[in-house]
């Protein structure tokens, strides 16, 4: 173990100790719930400062909840049989196959062929590919970075545009922007990113509200749409390549795509496969399957025609370590739900703010929490930090609980466009070496502007239109 990793592990401990022995304890959470509380806070905390691998850091978390915090060990390994943990294990594992069998590549450049005679019309391409494999890859860092970030390296350099001099003909605009393109589609499906499920999950918990896979997409339907069709063209604006025609785009991916010739066996299962996993989903209110069954059901039928081996399914890290933090996070969030601790919370600051309408309350919180995320180099932690808090407050001063629920979830994804550290893609992109970090963050700035212009108005009528509030 480094220095550094022992320091880190011995601040935890110590912020544990903080909380659960020195922070005075309110009277209606039991000793345990208080434990609990610092347990999660010292993970919340470890997320941020990443002292070890955060599979490792849930975990200790888990065994601590049962040693400390008075749950059995079937209780605190409870996050391991939920449905929405296998649920987005199974999404990785499809999302596998569609980077080993080259469809999601070949999506990518199918609408850079399609579109891509222009700079912006590359990034439109891109980020159009990043929106389909959003549909069920919930990781934005494994679809961005395995499918769409080498078309945007290989396009930038098919002009000469390289990091250093000349990285303002092409590749500056096309990082950034097709980075932001990333952070909207995050927010506009529930596989959109990891951790949209945990906020579902959560909602669920403290509103009743249902998040399901289709309730999700027609949420961000009509806001997501406009974001993307008004992100480029603002990223444009500010920051306009030197190269603005690019007919080479679609004559490389159009090469590319006779290279990889016609739909391999693979490809073609896959795309079944595709189709029918997230037309399971957008049929959950006639089917009453578990959401988790389609997905399921997909990747057992990649498994019996060969599409997907074993093997693969065994050496799939990534996979394996968001089942490992995402089931512990999960069941931790819902057992400290359990102790009451965030309803107190909720009445302590409601009560402070009694005088404030409902609605100004919920703009000044989102905004709040929108822009917290300077500190967060995590979605998944900013959202375990603070997403239960503010969206209890909010429901609790008379806030419509759909609004308040998809409001506070989808604003975290968009929130990580404002920094090159926001999300798994941010430094992915950033590393390139394209682009100056003021110009990230001035562009990220800019872009969070439009986005909550959009979503706090479009959206909010949109989500009022279709009966969310």
């Amino acid at each position: 173990m480094s220095r550094r990793q022992g320091l880190g592990l011995a601040g935890l401990a110590l912020l544990y100790l903080l909380i659960a022995e020195v922070a005075p304890r309110p009277e209606k959470v039991t000793v345990e719930g208080w434990r609990i509380f610092a347990i999660f806070a010292a993970t919340v905390a470890g997320m941020i400062w990443q002292p070890i691998r955060g599979g490792a850091l849930v975990l200790m978390a888990v065994v601590a909840s049962s040693v400390l915090g008075g749950l059995t060990m079937g209780q605190a390994l409870a996050g391991y049989s939920d449905p929405v943990n296998w649920l987005v294990l199974a999404a990785f594992l499809i999302s596998r196959s569609l980077l080993s069998t080259g469809l999601a590549r070949r999506i990518a450049l199918f609408f850079v062929r399609l579109v891509g005679g222009t700079s912006i019309g590359v990034s439109y391409a891109l980020c159009m590919s990043d929106l389909v494999l959003a549909t069920i890859i919930p990781s934005n860092g494994a679809r961005s970075g395995g499918a769409v970030l080498p078309v945007v390296r290989a396009v930038a350099e098919l002009y000469g545009s390289k990091p250093g001099e000349t990285a303002g003909r092409l590749g500056s605009y096309l990082m950034v922007s097709v980075y932001q393109g990333i952070c909207i589609t995050s927010a506009m499906f529930l596989t959109g990113q990891a951790s949209n499920a945990l906020a579902a999950q959560m909602a669920a918990k403290m509103s009743g509200v249902t998040m399901d896979w289709m309730g999700w997409f027609v949420a961000g339907l009509a806001p997501g749409m406009l974001s993307l069709l008004v992100g480029p063209a603002l990223v444009h604006w500010m920051y306009r390549p030197q190269i603005v025609k690019t007919p080479d785009a679609k004559e490389f991916a159009r090469a590319e795509l006779d290279k990889m010739g016609a739909l391999s066996r693979g490809e073609r299962i896959l795309s079944l496969v595709f189709a029918g996993v997230c037309a399971g989903w957008a049929t959950t209110a006639w089917h009453k399957l578990d959401i988790a069954v389609p997905a399921l059901m997909g990747v057992s039928a990649l498994l019996v025609t060969g599409v997907l081996s074993w093997d693969e399914v065994k050496r799939e890290e990534s996979a394996w370590d968001i089942f490992i933090w995402y089931g512990g996070l999960m069941n931790l969030a819902k057992t400290l739900n359990a102790t009451g601790l965030p309803t107190l919370f909720a009445q302590s600051v409601g009560g402070s703010l009694g005088g404030l309408d409902w609605y100004w309350l919920l703009v000044i919180g989102l905004l709040v929490y929108f822009f917290a995320h300077y500190a967060f180099a995590s979605i998944t932690a900013h959202m375990l930090a603070m997403y239960p808090a503010f969206v209890a407050v909010a429901i609790g001063q008379g806030a419509p609980p759909g609004l308040a629920s998809f409001s506070f979830a989808i604003f975290t994804s968009l929130a990580a466009g404002l920094t090159n550290y926001g999300t798994t893609p941010a430094p992915m992109f950033f590393a390139q070496g394209y682009n100056e970090m003021r110009d990230w963050w001035r562009i990220g700035f800019a872009c969070a502007v439009m986005n909550l212009a959009i979503w706090g108005t479009v959206g909010f009528a949109w989500w009022k239109w279709i009966g969310l509030w």
